[in-house]
């Protein structure tokens, strides 16, 4: 029996078990605890009592007097070691105990030396093992894949070490284990394709495999050797012997053993690139010891094994890797040949879905939701980028496999996507791409219920290791780290092309801003150089048509009156086109400026344009507003003298003038019964110079709702208009409570 101590354990405790110093070992062999300074024994247990008879008592003697000398030839392997390594000193006679295999290990703070008793029959040195371990290498170069790999390593090993089982057993990102291969005889029932729960291996135990390649528990009820110190040392810390070959393992998993039905055990890790990968886990229905060689060429074959796995896995995700870039250049090239490289971003659904191996995405940009594929509703997509703004508003990248679990909203729609990842394009505004995978309902087979239980107050491991199975939903299939990748070089490339856009158009509205400036200098300075000259040309023709009135033809003087009227009307174009260009320059000083009385004195002004005909006006109460009252008086000059002007034709002209309020901003109308006009071309409306109806119709420059445009724009508001041919026309214009107008 186990005479290792009962201890009462809460369920939380497993974890936290001494597994590293157990302050014990197995019984078949003995273990020296040495200080590296003294090299005084410190610490030993010993199974034997005849070799205490033969040589005495180690403890606290130096270790060349020990064991009558034995280790003295070995001296020079342990100045060699390097902490956390281990050595194989040999075969070393221990009198009528017979010769023990000598291993020697380097902790951080001592040296440990173990001598283990040989098997009846082992191999006489690992050379002896080669020709099969030469036949494991033939195999696994031309295995084409990890699942061969593994099967063939659980064939060997099992070959080699003789159990009733051998699995190789593959760790999941949350720890699970699953048996992804097996090979076995019909004492012990077939384990393949059932997983493990995290808690059968918690992290402590996975960090002892990680450190140690090889554990073997010969016996799940053999007596425990208690490791004896010296008096000095009664209250240090326990020794950690997680190197130590002949380590005790927990009661807790000696029991796990028996439940299992197994009565020995040998474990070897798989480790990949230093990460625990998985197990090769052995188990044999009655006790039984593995030779010093034979663990030996077992954990050769798992490094092999690992060094395998490690070189698939990795050319794997190099050619995923060069697909998806592959798939990244097809997205990019799109994107960088247009405007809205966004919207080109969703015009190719197959290449945006494969980038990371989705159902579905969304493309969540200024506003628009361009959906793809299967995906929620847009008003679930617009919910989830809310809520992924508020909880997760600093990363970059979001991923998740189970989002109904953490967001419990999601579950109304797990069928289409249960697994999300998103990219946030923008600090500012709530731009993403996101990536939906469908729900993947699947039965998991466990071995056993995942749980362990507690009885009469001690911890239990579980009892059953059956099948049990487990229907899984609301979860899609896992992202990988290259579907993350992807995402995130998409990302980074999607942030570039903003940026660049934003220079350009930041160098753009430099260029413009400086055309501009430099355009309004040169239509300043020709409208001022060109009044003059126009005035003399009116004033010169009127002085000719008076004083050689008597000799001039008919048409004479009709050329005459001709020069002078297109002279005038040049000369109004220049003076129009000088107060466009000085609206632009001009400063602005906002006052309240009280828009009805303003509105009333520019009618009054302007009854000499009605030409006596009678114009029912219809005026709305209109407010205070903030403006540069010199602007708004020519504002409602033009738009006044356009309505008049434009309903000459009409019986019955009508002008109406009505507010309204926003809320954050006044708006204005002009609304005529006039001649209107034809909303195709409502876009040349308020531009310079351009004219929608002919001059012999309705005489003008094309330039007053320029200047209206200007002025509004100014004082931060905006102008549009609506007609229609032989209805008449309204134009629009804002002024924003609070002014942010230019300079």
């Amino acid at each position: 029996m186990n005479d290792a101590p009962d201890v009462d354990l809460d369920l939380s405790s497993c974890a936290r078990e001494p597994i590293h110093t157990p302050g014990a070992i197995q019984p078949y062999g003995l273990l020296l605890v040495v200080d590296p300074l003294s090299m005084r024994v410190q610490e030993r247990a010993v199974s034997q009592a005849q070799v205490l008879e033969d040589f005495g008592d180690p403890l606290d003697q130096h270790l060349d007097r020990v064991l009558g000398g034995a280790l003295v030839p070995y001296r020079r392997h342990l100045d060699l070691l390097a902490p956390e390594s281990t050595v194989f000193l040999g075969s070393v006679q221990l009198g009528r105990s017979g010769r023990h295999h000598a291993l020697a290990h380097r902790s951080e703070t001592h040296f440990i030396i173990e001598l283990e008793e040989p098997v009846d029959g082992e191999p006489g040195s690992l050379e002896d093992l080669y020709p099969h371990i030469r036949r494991f290498m033939g195999e696994v170069e031309v295995a084409p894949d990890i699942a061969s790999l593994c099967e063939i390593g659980a064939r060997h090993v099992r070959d080699l070490a003789g159990f009733d089982r051998t699995l190789i057993y593959q760790f999941d990102k949350d720890w699970n284990g699953a048996v992804v291969a097996e090979d076995r005889n019909d004492r012990l029932p077939s384990y393949m394709d059932l997983r493990f729960p995290e808690s059968d291996i918690p992290a402590q135990a996975r960090e002892l495999y990680r450190r140690n390649r090889v554990r073997l528990i010969a016996d799940n009820d053999y007596r425990a050797v208690p490791l004896l110190r010296s008096a000095g040392l009664a209250d240090a810390a326990p020794t950690d012997l997680s190197l130590a070959v002949l380590r005790s393992v927990s009661p807790v998993h000696l029991q796990y053993m028996r439940n299992m039905g197994t009565g020995a055990s040998l474990s070897v890790s798989l480790l990949a690139e230093g990460r625990l990968w998985g197990l090769v886990s052995c188990h044999n229905q009655l006790p039984r010891r593995v030779p010093y060689h034979v663990r030996t060429a077992c954990e050769f074959i798992g490094q092999i094994l690992s060094l395998q796995i490690a070189l698939k896995e990795r050319a794997l995700a190099v050619e995923e890797r060069i697909a998806r870039r592959a798939i990244q250049v097809r997205l990019l090239g799109r994107m960088a040949g247009d405007e809205d490289f966004m919207a080109a971003l969703g015009r190719d659904q197959k290449s945006l879905l494969d980038l990371t191996g989705a159902t579905g995405a969304a493309i969540v940009h200024r506003g628009q939701c361009v959906l793809l594929g299967q995906t929620p509703g847009q008003t679930d997509v617009n919910a989830l980028v809310d809520w992924l703004t508020r909880h997760h508003p600093a990363e970059d990248v979001f991923h998740t496999d189970a989002l109904p679990a953490i967001w419990p909203e999601a579950a109304a729609f797990a069928d289409l996507a249960s697994g999300v990842m998103a990219i946030s394009i923008s600090q500012l505004h709530d731009s993403f791409v996101l990536w939906f995978r469908a729900e993947v309902m699947r039965t998991v087979r466990w071995g056993g219920e995942p749980r362990k239980a507690a009885v009469d107050g001690r911890l239990s491991p579980r009892l059953s290791f059956e099948a049990w199975k487990e229907t899984v939903r609301e979860q899609s299939t896992p992202w990988q780290d290259v579907d993350r990748d992807a995402a995130i070089e998409l990302r980074t490339a999607i942030v570039d092309i903003v940026l660049r856009k934003a220079e350009e158009m930041a160098e753009l509205n430099e260029q413009l801003l400086r055309s501009n400036k430099e355009l309004e200098a040169f239509s300043y300075s020709v409208s001022h150089d060109l009044r003059a000259p126009f005035r003399h040309i009116v004033g010169y023709s009127e002085l000719l048509g008076s004083s050689a009135a008597d000799k001039l033809t008919d048409t004479e003087k009709r050329f005459l009156a001709t020069i002078v009227e297109s002279a005038k009307s040049a000369g109004t174009l220049v003076d129009d086109l000088l107060s466009f260009s000085q609206m632009g320059r001009s400063s602005m000083g906002l006052v309240s400026v009280d828009v009805a009385t303003l509105v009333e004195d520019v009618r009054r002004n302007l009854v000499m344009e009605t030409g006596g005909r009678s114009i029912t006006w219809s005026i709305a109460p209109l407010p205070r507003v903030e403006a540069d009252s010199s602007m708004l008086r020519l504002v409602w000059q033009n738009l006044l003298g356009n309505a008049i002007k434009f309903t000459r034709d009409s019986a019955e002209p009508t002008i109406e003038i009505g507010h309204e309020d926003n809320g954050s901003e006044h708006v204005f109308h002009v609304r005529d019964n006039g001649c209107g006009f034809d909303m195709r071309y409502v876009d040349k409306l308020f531009g310079v110079f351009q004219r929608l109806h002919h001059a012999d119709e309705f005489e003008g420059t094309g330039i007053g709702l320029a200047n209206v445009h200007r002025i509004v724009s100014r004082h931060g508001g905006r102008t549009w208009a609506e007609g229609e041919p032989g209805v008449g026309a309204t134009l629009h214009f804002t002024l924003p409570y609070s002014q942010r107008g230019t300079a």
